[in-house]
Parts: structure tokens; C-alpha cells; sequence
């Protein structure tokens, strides 16, 4: 497998690879800019209108524009060219000398601006309000066209080696474009949430995020003093990008992590009864693009291993279980996590090949109550696609119709397709059993994946992390090319156009477990294992990738 690997620089070796800066609070835009010799990170904290300049060794931010900043407040891009800066606020493009920061108007363009660059000749700005990307003459002044902008979110714009590089905030994707033609050369996920900046210090990409966190305020004058507040949270990290270009299909993975996860089973019978000949079954984390295990033991009662349609299962033979007998069980495993986008164009998804029979007889049917017969159903899968014959385009035209019909509502029980596109809410499941009802009924073959999400926190090592909730997408196939991850609902932002940063692409907390199996069986059958136990899911993260 050929990786084209952003190489670390020597600036790597000396600067840390997430930066906090003191005194900031929400930071927009990211240069990298040598001052007296020494790299410093430029960046913009829209709230105060302070110009940073941070020291990425110590953290410490110096205000560069000292007596401007009520001209910088509630700006959002800057660009620096030579000794100019270039500033995008509101609908303007402002430009100032690096020694006095006194803001003259270049130009105004009909919408609101969020990012900014500029080359040589040319002045780009970014505008979520139209969803594109304004090229305009720096001598002229004049409009050299208007690119579509890639993601649906706001924008940020740098120009490195001849590419134009873009964060979206809403599709917390990067994506690398040909500042001519706006074809999207790679795009990758970011490990954080809102990314609002970006820039290279030598070849290393750096990614400044600006979002809000809660947490947990002791006030000691309250009665009630424990309360839940929210807080700025700003910083600058590191972006890792292997670009997988040999393949099919290519991708694109973005930082990884070293993740522990345990699963572990305890037996607590609602009406406790002697359960002859038990024999438990929990798949394992397998092996992906993105995933990749690196061991795995038994937690309490050892196991065999069984391999169910290509996947990895734990199979623990208890045998007699007691009423009222104590038991704890499981696995642990460790994992290696990246978030990966998959690059498949249009036209590479026009075939008319057919899947395999193996295919079509396991992931074309319904095998799950997915009343793929019902009217309802039915008619919803014609009306979602039309007369579109490409599958690449009718799995996202499907994603969008499930989209436009359900919102997000947790369920205490999974009901029916038919059932769920009455009622108009559904959880992760039932999204999960509308989209494989309409993909198959247009004939694309789609199965469960899941199960787990290790909570996204990935500046939080070695700290025990409890997830409640299980989780479930889906994965397409595409003849020729293979299987694609699709997200089941956290896409659905409730307006259109919906992000498409987990279409085709999965984050580095994922837990991929047992797909197109079961994730877990008892015999048995008399007895459910909702009857017997419950159960304990932990993750830990232990580091960061190199």
C-alpha cells in the first residue's frame, strides 16, 4: 500500500503539537509567520478584536494591534502577504501595514465573509451565506470568478504549495483544492470538533478549533452550588494526513489514537433462575482501513474464538449458571483509531456491474424486519431516488430523503420501517433500518455496522471514559470498489444542505464491532440477555499516535 505521507519537519521536532494560548476566546484564522527569525502562530480572537501572536513554546500571546482592536472585533479571517495584512470583516476586505494595523477598505463583496487568503494576484474569500469562494484581483479589484466552496459550513482559506487548503467548521473536513478549478484533491476529517483555521508551519499542517465546553462550577454562595456552565474553548493542533492513493478506493486517514476499550458482562438476573449449557457470543473489534487491533484478552472468564461470515467472536462456555450466581465477563481489547474519508467520484460509481450472489442473497433481503414489502416503504424508496441510476448518487439522495423525514429522538425500543417513517423520530437504530430498507429496495447492497463510540474527548489520556449508549451506521458497496461507511443519523443537522463529512468517511472514535453479524448471542434462546445481565463499556485513551 503506497502512503503519501506529510513528512514530519524539523519545526516539528521543537513545537509542541497542541498549543493552548492564554488569554484567548475564540480564536478565527491561523498563519504561521517568522518574526525577528522565530516562528510565531497569528490568529485572531474575534471576541476581544485582539491579533495574536503566539509563542508556541511557552503559549504566552502577545497583542499586536494594541490601539485597533474595536476595528479587528468580529472579524473572522486575516491573511498575511509580505508586510500587509489582509482582514475579512462582515462583507468587507480590509488591509493594514504590520506596524500600524490601521484597517483601509480593498473592496466589499454582496455577502457576509468568513476566511481569507491571498496569493500574488489574487484575494480569496470564503461565504457560507452563498456557499462559495469569491477570487478576486488584487490590482484589479475586480471578480475573476466564484468557485463552489466544498463543505456547507463556514470556511477558512490558506494557500501552500500552489493548492488552496479549506477547513469547514460544519463538515469538520480539511479539504486540498485547485485554486482554478475547485476540484477537491483530498479531504480529511479533524480529531476536534469546529475547526476554525488553518496554515502550514513548514510542511506540517496546524488546525486552530473554536468551540464551547461544559463543565461542572462549584459556586459556594449557591444553595444548590453544583451547576452545569459553559466556557470558551480555543486551542491549535496538530493535523496528521496519510493519503492512501493506490487503492480503491482511496482515502485519506486523519490523526490517530491508541484506545482501550473493555466490555464486560455482568450477570444480574431480573428473576433469577438456573440457565443450563450457557454459551455466550461477543464479536470482536476487527481489522479495517482505520481500525486496526493490537491485542485482545479476557476479562474474568477466559474464551475461544470462532469466526462468524469473516468476523471475529469471543465465545464463553459457562455452562451452569445458578439463580442468583455473581459473574463478571468480557474482553479488552486495544486499538488503533484514525478517522478516514473515502474519495470515490461520481462517475467512478457508474457501473453496471452486479454484486456478487453472496452479496445479493445476504445484504439484498429482509432479514431484520425491515417490512421491505410494505406500501409505505415502498413508496418511500421510489420517491427517494426517482430516476437515478447511479449508486454513489442515490445512497446520498436516500441519506438525504431518511434526513428530510425523521429527526433524531432517543427510542426504548427499535419498531419497523413502516412503523418509523409515520412517526416522523427515530433513534440511531431505527434510521439505520430505513436506510437499509430503501437502499436495498433500490438495489444497493448495505448491512448494520457499529457498535460503540468511544467518547470524542482526545485531549483527555489515560482517564476512564464510560459510554452508555451503543451505537449503529451502515456500510454500502459499490461493484468494483467496496464497501463505503455512511453514518446513520449525526449528519442530520435538520436543515439543508446537510454536511457530508460522514458520508463515506467515519471519526477516530468509532469502535467498528461485528459487521454484518450480531454483536452478541446467548444460547439458550428461552433466554434474552437482557434477562441475565448488563452490561460495562469503558474506553481509556492512551495516546496520540505518532
Amino acid at each position: 500500500m503506497l502512503e503519501q505521507q506529510i513528512k514530519p519537519s524539523i519545526a516539528k521536532l521543537s513545537l509542541p503539537r497542541t498549543i493552548r494560548p492564554v488569554g484567548a476566546y475564540t480564536m478565527f484564522s491561523l498563519i504561521w509567520h517568522t518574526i525577528d527569525g522565530k516562528q510565531y502562530a497569528i490568529s485572531l480572537d474575534a471576541y476581544t478584536g485582539n491579533l495574536l501572536k503566539i509563542d508556541p513554546l511557552t503559549e504566552s500571546a502577545t497583542v499586536l494591534n494594541c490601539h485597533t482592536t474595536e476595528q479587528f472585533r468580529d472579524a473572522t479571517g486575516i491573511s498575511i502577504s509580505g508586510d500587509t495584512l489582509w482582514v475579512a470583516k462582515d462583507n468587507g476586505i480590509f488591509y493594514c501595514s504590520m506596524t500600524t494595523f490601521e484597517l483601509l477598505p480593498f473592496m466589499e463583496l454582496p455577502n457576509k465573509i468568513n476566511g481569507i487568503a491571498v496569493s500574488e494576484g489574487a484575494v480569496y474569500a470564503s461565504s457560507q451565506e452563498v456557499n462559495c469562494i469569491f477570487v478576486v484581483g488584487r490590482a484589479t479589484r475586480g471578480l475573476i470568478r466564484v468557485m463552489p466552496a466544498p463543505g456547507i459550513g463556514p470556511e477558512w482559506l490558506t494557500i501552500h504549495e500552489g493548492d488552496l487548503w479549506v477547513s469547514d467548521r460544519g463538515e469538520e473536513t480539511i479539504y486540498q483544492l485547485d485554486p482554478k478549478t475547485a476540484d477537491v484533491k483530498m479531504r480529511a476529517l479533524t480529531p476536534f470538533a469546529n475547526p476554525t483555521g488553518l496554515d502550514f508551519c513548514g510542511s506540517d499542517l496546524y488546525v486552530v478549533y473554536t468551540g464551547d465546553e461544559f463543565y461542572i462550577r462549584d459556586n459556594p454562595n449557591d444553595p444548590d452550588p453544583l451547576s452545569v456552565q459553559v466556557r470558551d474553548r480555543t486551542f491549535i493542533h496538530q493535523l496528521e494526513l496519510i493519503h492512501v492513493v493506490d487503492q480503491t478506493p482511496r482515502y485519506t486517514l486523519s490523526n490517530g489514537y491508541l484506545v482501550e476499550m473493555t466490555y464486560l458482562e455482568e450477570i444480574s438476573q431480573e428473576e433469577p433462575k438456573d440457565v443450563h449449557n450457557l454459551t455466550w457470543r461477543i464479536a470482536l473489534p476487527t481489522d479495517t482501513d482505520r481500525q486496526k487491533l493490537r491485542s485482545i484478552d479476557p476479562m474474568g472468564i477466559p474464551f475461544t474464538e470462532e469466526i462468524v461470515d469473516g468476523q471475529r467472536v469471543a465465545v464463553f462456555n459457562i455452562g451452569e449458571l445458578r439463580a442468583g450466581e455473581a459473574k463478571l465477563f468480557g474482553w479488552k481489547a486495544t486499538l488503533e483509531l484514525r478517522g478516514i474519508k473515502y474519495e470515490v467520484p461520481f462517475e467512478e460509481a457508474a457501473t453496471d456491474e452486479m454484486p456478487s450472489e453472496h452479496l445479493q442473497v445476504t445484504y439484498l433481503v429482509d432479514d431484520d424486519g425491515l417490512e421491505m414489502m410494505h406500501p409505505t416503504v415502498m413508496a418511500a424508496a421510489r420517491e427517494a431516488v426517482g430516476d437515478e441510476t447511479n449508486i454513489l448518487k442515490k445512497m446520498l439522495l436516500i441519506r438525504d430523503y431518511v434526513y428530510d423525514k425523521l429527526s433524531y429522538r432517543m427510542q426504548p425500543y427499535i419498531q419497523s420501517p413502516d412503523e418509523v417513517l409515520v412517526r416522523g423520530t427515530a433513534s440511531c437504530g431505527e434510521y439505520v433500518g430505513v436506510l437499509l430498507a430503501l437502499a436495498r429496495l433500490n438495489g444497493i447492497v448495505c448491512r448494520t455496522v457499529g457498535r460503540y463510540k468511544c467518547p470524542p474527548f482526545a485531549d483527555q489520556h489515560n482517564l476512564p471514559l464510560d459510554q452508555y449508549y451503543n451505537h449503529v451506521w451502515i456500510e454500502f458497496y459499490i461493484p468494483g470498489i467496496g464497501w463505503l461507511p455512511m453514518e446513520s443519523n449525526p449528519d442530520d443537522t435538520g436543515v439543508r444542505p446537510y454536511p457530508t463529512r460522514f458520508f463515506m468517511g467515519l471519526p477516530w472514535y468509532h469502535v467498528e464491532i461485528g459487521k454484518g453479524i450480531t454483536f452478541e448471542t446467548i444460547k439458550p434462546q428461552p433466554f434474552s440477555i437482557g434477562e441475565l445481565a448488563v452490561n460495562h463499556v469503558r474506553f481509556k485513551i492512551l495516546k496520540e499516535l505518532d
